[in-house]
């Protein structure tokens, strides 16, 4: 199945459309397990009551997360309304997983002070944009150089959650450790361009075509690189990519056990911590849900909600005895 032509046509198709490498492979794994589930019938043999039936299996047999389910039915329904040309109809008659809303975890200042102790160099300054700028893992990684701003102290996010872009603030204490770093990237830059091989670091869209001399251009470059040259998947282009994201919450985890934090910490507890403090300190909503780039301010209210509960906001009778 991995060499099939018709998932490769469905890779072909998304590529084209600039669909993410993440997305794509989420797709096609969900699109040849339910080709499997049904027996490898090709999908235009298929339609909605096969649709619901995988559903189901899903939600009763594999036990997933409703978030999981509603992947595999984005990947789906992009199957038959997009390369298929053949709309499923209401999809409805299936068994939904159960979705439990999770009540963030939040870290107290002096938790957050704590876990910043045990870390020192790249690390450090990491995890202090984390929870300082309210970033996601993968939005922490895939900064560029270019897109710190150290004289406004602003952060350019591009292509977000949902492909969106946003402005988030830059804690001015953290000037010279950026600059520092960018000492770094410009160092390794001029050594990967010694390399005959070095393709220069991997470009959004068309832009290397449009740009030819951007991949090697300091501003391109990613701010927190890999301590290492590798292959592009899939090409022979030699290139150093991000910071490998997966390490991200093993460095946090360590730190948190260092400094006697009993939370599960990880970097979405400092983004939560990042909302809740800058409530705290009297920001209203709208900036706060401004800063996370979220589309509905109603995700943004259980942060509220988390500052209404227990002695901040609910006295417990136990004091009144």
């Amino acid at each position: 199945m991995s060499s099939s032509p018709f998932l490769n046509s469905i890779r072909e198709f998304m590529l084209v459309r600039r669909y993410s490498r993440r997305t794509i492979a989420s797709y096609l794994y969900w699109i040849k397990y339910f080709i499997v589930f049904n027996n490898k019938k090709h999908p235009r043999e298929m339609g909605d009551n096969e649709v619901e039936a995988f559903l189901t299996h899903l939600a009763v047999q594999r036990n997933v997360a409703a978030a999981t389910q509603g992947i595999a039915l984005n990947a789906l329904a992009f199957l038959y309304n997009k390369v298929l040309e053949k709309p499923l109809n209401q999809i409805a008659d299936f068994k939904r997983s159960s979705r439990q809303r999770k009540l963030p975890t939040v870290l107290t200042r002096d938790e957050v002070s704590a876990l910043l102790s045990q870390l020192d160099g790249v690390h450090l300054l990491m995890t202090s944009i984390l929870y300082g700028s309210g970033l996601r893992r993968m939005e922490l990684v895939r900064l560029r150089v270019k897109d710190v701003d150290l004289d406004n102290l602003q952060i350019q996010v591009w292509n977000g959650k949902g492909f969106k872009h946003r402005l988030v603030t830059l804690a001015p204490e953290l000037k010279e450790a950026i600059i520092r770093q960018k000492l770094i990237v410009k160092v390794l830059l001029e050594e990967d361009c010694l390399h005959p091989e070095y393709a220069g670091v991997w470009m959004p869209d068309a832009l290397a075509r449009k740009y030819p001399s951007a991949p090697k251009n300091l501003g391109w470059q990613f701010l927190f690189p890999s301590s290492r040259l590798s292959y592009e998947p899939g090409t022979r282009n030699l290139r150093r990519h991000h910071f490998d994201e997966t390490n991200v919450n093993k460095i946090l985890r360590t730190a948190s056990q260092k400094a006697g934090i009993e939370k599960q910490v990880g970097s979405h507890t400092l983004r939560h911590s990042f909302a809740t403090h800058l409530l705290q300190s009297g920001a209203d909503i709208r900036t706060v849900q401004q800063q996370l780039g979220h589309a509905d301010v109603k995700t943004t209210e259980i942060y509220t909600h988390v500052l209404k509960q227990g002695a901040h906001g609910v006295k417990s009778p136990l004091s009144t005895l």
